[in-house]
């Protein structure tokens, strides 16, 4: 995948927000990448600044909408995530279910280092996750397996949330999480093939490696209805990826804005 894309997606696509919660009550934090400041349900329509393929120094816009629905604190789809929850501790703070959610290629333009490669295909992955919530915050874990092929490898992550600021006006998660990739995984999207190579593009297999993560998102409520979302994420591709020819940064930023409407 397009790594960079897949944080985008975490950020609109694995980040986690904050559901309602009455006046009185402290703020419930829940797996979600969408944080909202009054009603759990909303859509709404985002755009973000990600680099043009994972490790690249240029960035593009990417427009993209903004769905955040559950039924029966059950099932969920939030951005371009789905899943659902198949057992829960009495007080709800220990949760497991399933997730998905697409996993996006890239393609080869000119003027990039990837250009005269082949594209590399857009897939989903799913598996299961569990969410544990403390005092101090929410960690969430999560096994997915590529599931349409593109490169059959896996991805774990891990994933550490905590609110900054929570009141019926403000919410701001702060957000640090580690994501290894499988060796299959980053020599699909990071390797370069023997029919690929050039003089300054050898070949290259990618190893298994971890990837950091390290982010802020949040939501301001301006109407009874609307909000204004925003997020900034930084992750540092791990030494498996960060090694390849194509790649001409290890530090990506993402940034995103958005409006939803809550209902």
């Amino acid at each position: 995948m397009n790594h960079s894309i897949r944080h985008a997606a975490a950020m609109l696509a694995t980040v986690s927000g904050l559901a309602t919660a009455a006046d009185n009550d402290p703020p419930r934090q829940d797996l979600t990448a969408i944080p909202v400041a009054r009603s759990f349900n909303l859509i709404g329509l985002g755009v973000g600044f990600v680099p043009e393929f994972s490790g690249a120094n240029e960035y593009r816009p990417m427009v993209l909408p903004i769905v955040r629905v559950q039924y029966r604190d059950k099932l969920y789809w939030n951005a371009l995530q789905a899943g659902a929850w198949l057992w829960d501790s009495d007080d709800k703070s220990i949760r497991v279910g399933l997730q998905f959610e697409p996993r996006f290629g890239w393609e080869a333009k000119g003027g990039t280092r990837v250009a005269g490669m082949q594209d590399r295909d857009f897939s989903f992955e799913g598996g299961p996750n569990i969410q544990w919530r403390t005092p101090i915050g929410v960690f969430n874990a999560s096994l997915a397996q590529d599931l349409g092929g593109a490169s059959d490898g896996q991805t774990v992550q891990l994933q550490f949330i905590r609110s900054l600021v929570a009141n019926r006006t403000v919410r701001v998660n702060g957000i640090a999480g580690l994501q290894w990739f499988s060796g299959r995984m980053n020599d699909y999207y990071f390797g370069v093939r023997p029919t690929e190579a050039t003089a300054a593009r050898p070949v290259y297999t990618a190893g298994a490696s971890t990837s950091l993560q390290l982010g802020v998102n949040g939501a301001w409520s301006v109407t009874e209805r609307g909000s204004v979302l925003f997020g900034v994420i930084a992750s540092r591709l791990g030494s498996g990826a960060a090694a390849s020819p194509i790649v001409e940064t290890s530090w990506q930023a993402i940034v995103y804005t958005g409006y939803g409407w809550s209902f």
